[in-house]
């Protein structure tokens, strides 16, 4: 079965290395842990709800178990990977949506088959960044003279 774990908000892929961690020590019978990015708070178990409330017992940011199990197909579009391709061009001013420099915005300077390498506009000497194309969005396409250059 699989159940709902709730966690503090922005420690959940802590509370899953430390879930796996101590299943594993400990001999504890969990089949698996996922923390889909876009649900923040609460990670999926899955494990007899016995198993899953020993290993939780005294970890850190674990807020507690949804003791009701979760239906697969209910989670379903949370597992399956969805490869999401971004039309980009050199010259386009992108804000990165994830890692160390999320929140930042930079200028599109190379293109690869699914990643791009920045120029971080903010940063007093210009750095470049290679990033996963799937933690970008385009803010403002390039001029049609930029993307040519």
């Amino acid at each position: 079965m699989i159940y709902i774990v709730r966690t503090t908000v922005g420690r959940e892929e802590i509370v899953a290395e430390l879930l796996s961690s101590k299943a594993r020590a400990e001999g504890i019978d969990i089949k698996a842990i996922v923390h889909p990015a876009e649900i923040k708070g609460y990670i999926f178990v899955e494990g007899s709800l016995p198993a899953i409330q020993k290993v939780v017992s005294g970890t850190m940011h674990v807020k507690g178990i949804i003791n009701k199990p979760v239906e697969l197909d209910a989670i379903r579009h949370f597992l399956e990977y969805k490869k999401e391709r971004i039309a980009l061009q050199l010259g386009d001013i992108v804000e990165i949506l994830g890692g160390p420099f999320k929140g930042e915005k930079g200028k599109v300077q190379r293109i690869g088959k699914d990643e791009v390498t920045v120029e971080l506009l903010e940063a007093a000497i210009p750095i470049p960044v290679t990033i996963a194309t799937e933690f970008v969005r385009v803010v403002k396409p390039a001029k049609k003279e930029d993307a040519e250059a």
